[in-house]
């Protein structure tokens, strides 16, 4: 088991971002129909997180938009990911894999529009996992609600705390904090 640094760097991503760090790292983020998967490395103690939008950019705006890959999207965000973990050295099948988030943060609309962004996010992470050969240790998907995200690169351990916005009135939600090591 590895030590909590001193100080560690508190990295807070935005809905798009990704980061890749050392053992003196903590990256958080706040999902909801977003999904985050975290990559980590348990002898290297390297890892790192991402947070996308949505499965991939619809035909339409690729061809508009400049080549450069965009964090927001899960095809394109993975093999940004993919880069980080081929300039480490280490082959990526030897990362250890988590995902988290797909909630449906709106579950008395989806029976009107039939769209959930949340489970399409959720299946794209776990096809791009098994695509890409990745280990897949644990997840946390899905549901009603969002999710505090916590991921410590020092020990791979990702805490999670779970609010279900199962609101009839103001005071019922229900919240669920864990650790997913």
């Amino acid at each position: 088991m590895s030590v909590i640094p001193f100080q560690p760097l508190e990295i807070f991503l935005q809905p798009g971002d990704y980061y890749f760090g050392d053992r003196d790292t903590r990256i958080r983020t706040v999902l909801g129909s977003c999904v985050s998967l975290t990559f980590w490395h348990p002898k290297l103690l390297v890892g790192g997180m991402c947070h996308y939008m949505l499965p991939s950019r619809d035909s339409e705006r690729r061809s508009a938009a400049s080549h450069a890959p965009d964090g927001r999207y899960a095809d394109e965000v993975i093999l940004m990911m993919m880069k980080e973990i081929d300039a480490i050295g280490a082959s990526h099948k030897e990362y250890q894999v988590k995902l988290f988030g797909g909630g449906n943060m709106f579950p008395g609309t989806l029976k009107q529009s039939g769209v959930n962004v949340g489970q399409r996010n959720v299946e794209t992470a776990r096809m791009l996992v098994k695509k890409h050969g990745f280990f897949c240790l644990a997840e946390h998907l899905g549901g009603i609600g969002h999710r505090n995200v916590m991921f410590d690169v020092w020990n791979g351990d990702v805490w999670i705390r779970h609010r279900e916005n199962l609101r009839t009135d103001t005071s019922n939600e229900n919240e669920k904090e864990r650790r997913l090591g």
